[in-house]
């Protein structure tokens, strides 16, 4: 007997298929990570992340009116000082790296939603993300550096902090600050699950933020847990996140999934610099399409639950989607 119930009805023409697609991935769900430094004419290919570079602040703009061109709503800021010292000092300073880069990235793109990464690590000579005293990382003497730093991105402009540390109570400490300097409006999306991953060598290479010594297990989350992931989302809710974030993202979409299910704002997924990498390096084999491989990742994103998604493919995925 023939079956009765057929599924591939509704698959048999693109036109069924497109209008009972679940999960669509837009333009408007992408933040852009760019990467900036001190100097002019800058524009530094970074070897292990193709079509990524290191770009002075007139470089910058310009890749800022290309992304919103692409029609992507907003850009991440990640800064790689001249000057890096213990305690990260140009993470804070009213003219650092970043700071700079916002000034000049909301005066020419004003309508370009402007993000911070609020953390130490690129900024510290030994590269860990906090203050380190005997060989510690300590916990609450990074909090105050925290605060400053992303006060000093809200005065210069940054639409919105974006703490990436993973140190206890650094969103309170962050809302707290923003509050008593008159930055009310600046919400903060807290890297909320940041596991402790191998997925992030390139972004180090980028960043220029690897370790000198040790690594960072006493504060990201180690990847087998999946209950804790969840106890810190709550946390960082509690201490007044607006958005909560979930690093890395394609392998752990189980998490961005339990994320969404239980909580009520927003939730943004960073798809990190070695899931972006690998595809492009197996891309380069000819083993996989990029273009296919690239919009899959993104959909099993969102249909994880993201909102919001973090990518250095945001701007060949914008191009894909205007071209459909």
């Amino acid at each position: 007997m023939f079956p009765v119930i057929r599924p591939r009805r509704l698959r048999k023409s693109s036109g069924i298929r497109d209008m009972l697609r679940e999960t669509s991935v837009s333009v408007n769900d992408f933040i852009y990570p760019v990467f900036t430094v001190s100097g002019k004419n800058i524009n530094i290919p970074i070897t292990s992340m193709p079509g990524c570079f290191q770009k002075s602040r007139e470089e910058l703009v310009k890749t800022a009116r290309e992304v919103r061109s692409l029609g992507i709503p907003a850009i991440i800021i990640f800064g790689i000082p001249e000057h890096k010292d213990e305690l990260g000092s140009h993470a804070y300073k009213d003219d650092g790296v970043v700071q700079e880069a916002v000034k000049a990235v909301k005066d020419a793109v004003p309508e370009l939603v402007v993000i911070t990464d609020v953390c130490l690590c690129e900024y510290t000579s030994h590269g860990h993300c906090g203050v380190v005293k005997d060989g510690r990382i300590v916990n609450d003497a990074t909090l105050e550096l925290l605060a400053m730093e992303a006060v000093s991105h809200a005065k210069a402009g940054a639409d919105m902090v974006a703490p990436s540390d993973m140190m206890d109570g650094r969103v309170a400490a962050i809302r707290g600050a923003l509050d008593k300097d008159g930055f009310t409006e600046i919400p903060i999306m807290s890297y909320a699950a940041k596991y402790g991953s191998a997925f992030y060598g390139p972004f180090r290479e980028a960043a220029e933020s690897t370790p000198q010594f040790g690594d960072r297990k006493t504060h990201q989350m180690d990847p087998a847990n999946r209950r804790e992931a969840l106890r810190e989302v709550l946390l960082d809710i509690e201490e007044g996140a607006d958005i909560v974030m979930v690093k890395p993202a394609l392998s752990y979409l189980d998490i961005i999934a339990d994320v969404k299910k239980n909580t009520l704002i927003p939730v943004a997924a960073y798809n990190v610099s070695g899931e972006y990498s690998m595809v492009h390096a197996a891309a380069e084999k000819g083993w996989i399409d990029y273009e296919s491989v690239m919009m899959e990742i993104l959909i099993s994103i969102k249909r994880a639950g993201a909102d919001l998604i973090l990518t250095y493919f945001a701007m060949d995925a914008a191009r894909v989607l205007s071209s459909k």
